[in-house]
C-alpha cells in the first residue's frame, strides 16, 4: 500500500503556470505506472496525465500540449508541470496508480488532492 501526498497547487491567473507534485511512501513507486486526475465542483473526476514506469505518457486532449508529466524515482515522486493555464484547469488535482495502462485508477491509492484555481 502506497501514501500520496500532492501539493503545489495555488491561485494564477490565465496564461500561468504551476507544477504539481505527487510524494509516494511506504511503497516504491519506480515500477508502477502513476497518473494525475482532477474534479471541479459538480463534474465528474476526469484523467489528466500518465507516465509509465519506463517513461511513455499519456494524456487527455484538453491539456496535450500544455502539461508534461515526469517522474523522478529517486525521489518516489511524481510531477505535473502545467502552462498556458486556462480557466477550465481549475479543479481539485490528484494522483494515483494507473492500472491498466494508460487511463485507469487501480482504486486502492489516491492523496488528498491539491487546489488549482486559474482566474480569468
Amino acid at each position: 500500500q502506497v501514501q500520496l501526498v500532492e501539493s503545489g497547487g495555488g491561485l494564477v491567473q490565465a496564461g500561468g503556470s504551476l507544477r504539481l507534485s505527487c510524494e509516494a511512501s511506504g511503497r516504491t513507486i519506480s515500477s508502477k505506472n502513476m497518473g494525475w486526475f482532477r474534479q471541479a465542483p459538480g463534474k465528474e473526476r476526469e484523467f489528466v496525465a500518465a507516465i509509465s514506469w519506463i517513461g511513455g505518457t499519456d494524456y487527455a486532449g484538453s491539456v496535450k500540449g500544455r502539461f508534461t508529466i515526469s517522474r523522478d524515482n529517486a525521489k518516489n515522486t511524481v510531477y505535473l508541470q502545467m502552462n498556458s493555464l486556462k480557466p477550465e484547469d481549475t479543479a481539485v488535482y490528484y494522483c494515483t496508480r494507473i492500472l491498466p495502462w494508460p487511463r485507469s485508477a487501480d482504486g486502492d491509492s489516491w492523496g488528498q488532492g491539491t487546489q488549482v484555481t486559474v482566474s480569468s
